[in-house]
This record gives structure tokens, C-alpha cells and sequence, in this order.
């Protein structure tokens, strides 16, 4: 089953990095390179290898993942991540977004069935499951369909629904029902994380992102470090970095354009931060991609 699984991923992974699906949901990634310790802003959703095995760092722990297990962020993360890869021997994943909307349909089914979330284990930011046999199926039938576009479009929102059903069966479920819970700490943190995504570019004050969640400032900052094992003000700078980053790769725009485009007012600053998180400067990073 793993092998059809990585030939299936190789062929609708035709270039490198990111390939879109016939469901919006849903991408398969290739890499070819491999990276050492490198950070990377995570996506909400699932992750799935199909070829190889990475490792994630976030706030002193490390997180494996390969053929026989997967990967479950629950709020969007800054954190470290490596994995090894060649052209012939590539690194072959999937992603899942999350769709809150079949979470909380699954969670409405399941508890009227007197399913217990509270018996699985904490609520974690990202979680590593084990891939069982009934969910290594469904992968492998989402990826059949996502290869004939008529399938993918009829069969594949099923089978992704059953890929969420499968994890919220699982052990680590009680992370997702957080999640979808309004009143939780982590669903209070995810809505502070959004807001931060959207307005990175701005002035963003703590105190008014703790009343944005109904929490205090002191109780918001704890409740935050909690989840993504960083502060506010730390976090922000590293999706500033990482959305700059993106924009001098795929952009090339000058390091002045783009360290204002993320809400630096002092290009020596961004310069400064920008090498301490990616270990390059701007300019080293723009003279590669060109």
C-alpha cells in the first residue's frame, strides 16, 4: 500500500514545492533538495508523507513523521523542520486543510453517540498519529480519485470527510474538539492567530489582541506561549520574516520593498532579524534566487 501511495503522490507531484489538487483542500508537496534544520510557518491541516519521514522542532521537543504516521497542526506554527531528500529520491507529502465546518459535524455525530473526548489526551497545538490500516485506505482511495478529475470532484470531499472522521477517532483527538470548542484556550488562541495572519503588516498591540479573545493580557500571553511555544510579539515577527522571505523569492523585490511590505520601518532592523531566524541575509537570499 505505501508504495502505490508515493507513485501515486510522484505523479500528481510533477514539480517542486507546492501542486494544487482538483480539491481545493488538498495539495501534494515535493521536495527534492531536503533541508537541514530549517524553520518553516506550518499550515493548519494534516500532513502526510508518502515518500521519506521529516522531523519538526517546536519550543524543545521534536516531532517524526513518515509512511506510517502523520502529522495534525492544529493552529498555523512557526517552528523547525528537516528531512532528506535527492532528485531520485524525493520527499513526497500531502496536505489537508482543516475544514472546521466537518469538524464540528463530526463531533455533533460522535457525541450523540456518548463519544467521550475527554477520555483522549491533552489538547496539543500539532500531535504525530499513527497511521492505521483504515486510514492508510482512505489516503490511498483520496489519492486514486485526485488522479482522475471527475473522481476527485464526485468521491473525494467524502473521503476526506472519512480522513477527519479516522483522526477524531483517534487518540489525539481531544486537540481538534479544542479546536472547534469557542470557550478553549487553544480556540481562543487560533482566533488571535488569524487575526495576526491578516494583519501582519500592521501595528498589533497585546492588549488588544486579548480583548479580541475575552481574555486578559497577562492570561492571553501565558495562554499563547502555551500554544505556540513563542510570545505575540515574537510570533508576529516570524511570520513577518516568513511572508518577507517569500515575497524576495518569489517576488524579488528589493530588501527596503520588502521589509516595508511586512511593517518594518527600518530596513537595518529587518536585515539584522531576517539572518538571525534564516541564518542569510536578505541580500544572499535574493542574489540565490536569481
Amino acid at each position: 500500500m505505501n508504495s502505490e501511495i508515493a507513485q501515486l503522490m510522484d505523479s500528481l507531484a510533477p514539480r517542486e514545492h507546492i501542486n494544487q489538487t482538483p480539491l481545493a483542500d488538498v495539495s501534494i508537496h515535493r521536495n527534492s533538495v531536503g533541508m537541514q534544520r530549517t524553520p518553516l510557518c506550518y499550515r493548519q491541516g494534516i500532513y502526510m508523507v508518502g515518500h521519506g519521514a521529516k522531523q519538526v522542532y517546536l519550543g524543545g521537543r521534536s516531532y517524526h513523521y513518515g509512511t506510517n504516521s502523520y502529522l495534525v497542526m492544529t493552529v498555523p506554527l512557526p517552528a523547525e523542520c528537516n528531512g532528506v531528500a535527492t532528485p531520485e529520491d524525493p520527499l513526497l507529502g500531502m496536505m489537508i486543510d482543516i475544514d472546521l465546518s466537518i469538524v464540528h459535524e463530526i463531533i455533533s455525530e460522535l457525541e450523540s453517540e456518548q463519544h467521550d473526548f475527554s477520555s483522549t489526551s491533552k489538547a496539543d497545538a500539532l500531535f504525530v498519529s499513527e497511521r492505521n490500516p483504515l486510514m492508510q485506505d482512505a489516503v490511498l482511495r483520496l489519492l486514486r480519485a485526485l488522479s482522475h478529475p471527475s473522481e476527485a470532484r464526485l468521491l473525494g470531499p467524502g473521503i476526506v470527510r472519512e480522513i477527519w472522521y479516522r483522526v477524531m477517532c483517534g487518540e489525539n483527538a481531544s486537540s481538534l474538539y479544542a479546536l472547534a470548542t469557542k470557550s478553549s484556550h487553544l480556540a481562543r488562541i487560533d482566533r488571535a492567530l488569524k487575526q495576526i495572519h491578516t494583519q501582519y503588516q500592521d501595528r498589533l498591540d497585546v492588549d488588544a489582541l486579548a480583548a479580541l479573545v475575552h481574555m486578559s493580557p497577562s492570561a492571553f500571553h501565558r495562554a499563547f506561549k502555551e500554544v505556540t511555544a513563542t510570545s505575540p510579539m515574537q510570533y508576529l515577527k516570524r511570520i513577518r520574516l516568513d511572508r518577507a522571505r517569500s515575497l524576495l523569492l518569489e517576488q524579488g523585490l528589493r530588501v527596503n520593498e520588502a521589509a516595508s511590505s511586512v511593517g518594518y520601518e527600518s530596513a537595518t532592523q529587518f536585515s539584522r532579524e531576517f539572518k538571525r531566524i534564516f541564518g542569510q541575509s536578505p541580500v544572499e537570499v535574493l542574489r540565490r534566487a536569481s
